[in-house]
């Protein structure tokens, strides 16, 4: 696997690979990889001949208060298990490569309405800063296909209609969450979280399920989302949402909606702040 910093580097790999006539697959990372990282990758290889996978802590999307300085950083554990995973090419450039105006000043890449709830509304400025970051890799790479999980839903909405609204050619491919065996959906910020609350943080993905079987039933959204809240309130989690929204767009649902539906939740335990999601058809 070969190992780029610079644009010009990259560019010059994957020129070459074009011109041999090879289709390419790109995962954007932020490093700390797990096994939920590498099945992206093994499913971009299922789409693409060559895989480029990049690593790299975008400051644009982190809030003020927010971990960029300890965001948990793990280079050549990365670049291992890449490797051993079926990557042909990494991409690790430092911020005056990918901001070479300065973070402070770059041109930003705005994706309204679906950005304005939900992370949206709780972290303003993140998904500018995702949808920036996601471009400039977009236009470096210049993939075929570009895998995401369906972990980070509301991101994954993003970088579709992004995609579709500047008319990248780009098929944007949506992988399954990978989870933990008490259900915890796998995450650089699991590592933030004590054995004992790792157990606990299991109650996500229990609650998500709960919050599915109360629809199929017949349940009142309102009753649902307030219940959902509560669980994870009595196991020791802050919940900053638990609710159940379209899938398309994440707009609020009518009462007698229960098709097309999922069921997102954000809460905070110890120093991890979780999310996490379901799709609610039958």
């Amino acid at each position: 696997m070969d190992t780029f910093h610079s644009a010009a580097d990259l560019r010059a790999c994957v020129s070459a690979w074009r011109r041999a006539g090879a289709c390419v697959g790109f995962v954007p990372t932020m490093g700390n990889l797990h096994a939920g990282h590498f099945s992206l990758v093994e499913l971009a290889r299922a789409h693409a001949d060559k895989v480029v996978a990049s690593v790299f802590v975008n400051p644009t999307q982190f809030g003020p208060n927010e971990d960029f300085a300890s965001y948990p950083r793990s280079l050549e554990a990365d670049r291992a298990g890449l490797a051993a995973h079926g990557c042909d090419a990494l991409f690790t450039p430092g911020v005056e490569e990918m901001y070479p105006f300065g973070a402070a000043t770059s041109v930003r890449v705005e994706v309204p309405q679906i950005t304005q709830t939900l992370e949206g509304e709780l972290r303003p400025g993140h998904f500018a800063g995702v949808a920036t970051v996601v471009t400039k890799l977009f236009n470096l790479v210049q993939p075929d296909v570009a895998v995401f999980g369906e972990k980070d839903y509301q991101q994954l909405l993003v970088i579709r209609r992004l995609a579709e609204d500047l008319r990248l050619p780009i098929e944007i491919v949506a992988a399954p969450t990978r989870r933990e065996a008490n259900g915890l959906a796998m995450s650089s910020r699991n590592q933030y979280l004590s054995a004992e609350e790792r157990d606990r943080a299991g109650v996500i993905h229990r609650t998500l399920s709960a919050m599915r079987d109360g629809l199929h039933a017949g349940r009142v959204q309102v009753e649902i989302e307030a219940d959902a809240r509560a669980r994870l309130a009595a196991a020791g989690l802050v919940p900053d949402y638990a609710v159940i929204r379209r899938a398309g767009d994440l707009s609020m649902p009518a009462g007698s909606e229960h098709r097309g539906l999922v069921a997102l939740i954000a809460a905070r335990l110890g120093r991890a702040r979780l999310i996490d999601n379901l799709l609610l058809d039958p």
